[in-house]
């Protein structure tokens, strides 16, 4: 009987040792699941990325186109290759109106475009045609006159004004005069009568005073 007494002695502290083991394996397992359960949340709880804003610059105003240069305004006069007629171009702000003339019977007025390079194209309702380039200080170009074609050659006037235009009623009678004033100081131009056309009397080139029939007109200068 005395030998029992360490046995279970023994007994006793091989079971509390075994307990001690199992709680201690119990414990960090938990504490291992613990710890996973931190990693879980630290990951679902990380902020989110932060969203950058993308600023698309603005794009620039686009650059005016650049302008046509205009041909500079001037008065050309000069006769036809044949010397048979005259023609007369006023140029204003890229437009001009044109004046053919034979001093006699056939006149033809004409307007219409210049074109950044000096080239033009003025018509009628007749459907006559001048077709010319101003290159430098001249005008050469076509008059189409419907049966009959006048190369012409303009040169840029030193005067005020190369192309004069009158209408008016004297004595109950239309008066529509037309008057190209050349370099050498002649002029060339028809007076058409209730539509009859004959040869214009002389205007002062200073005033453009006139005499028709007795009575005193005054001739305008002729722009686009």
């Amino acid at each position: 009987m005395k030998r029992s007494g360490p046995l279970f002695t023994l007994l006793a502290g091989l079971l509390l040792a075994l307990f001690m083991l199992s709680l201690n394996a119990t414990t960090g397992t938990r504490s291992t699941s613990t710890g996973s359960d931190s990693a879980a949340d630290a990951v679902s709880a990380s902020p989110a990325p932060a969203v950058t804003a993308t600023v698309t610059p603005s794009k620039p105003a686009p650059s005016p186109s650049p302008s046509r240069s205009a041909v500079p305004n001037g008065d050309y006069a000069g006769r036809t290759d044949d010397d048979s007629s005259a023609v007369a171009v006023t140029l204003r702000e890229g437009k001009a109106v044109a004046y053919f003339c034979d001093g006699r019977d056939q006149e033809s007025w004409l307007k219409g475009d210049v074109e950044s390079d000096g080239s033009m194209r003025l018509t009628n309702k007749k459907g006559q045609v001048l077709t010319g380039e101003l290159t430098g200080r001249r005008i050469r170009g076509t008059v189409d006159m419907g049966q009959r074609n006048y190369g012409f050659t303009a040169a840029k006037s030193l005067k005020p004004n190369a192309l004069y235009r009158a209408t008016d009623t004297v004595a109950d009678t239309e008066i529509d005069g037309g008057w190209i004033l050349l370099q050498d100081d002649s002029q060339v131009g028809i007076l058409k009568r209730d539509g009859k056309a004959g040869p214009a009397p002389r205007i002062d080139p200073e005033t453009g005073a006139v005499t028709v029939e007795g009575e005193q007109l005054t001739a305008r200068p002729v722009t686009p």
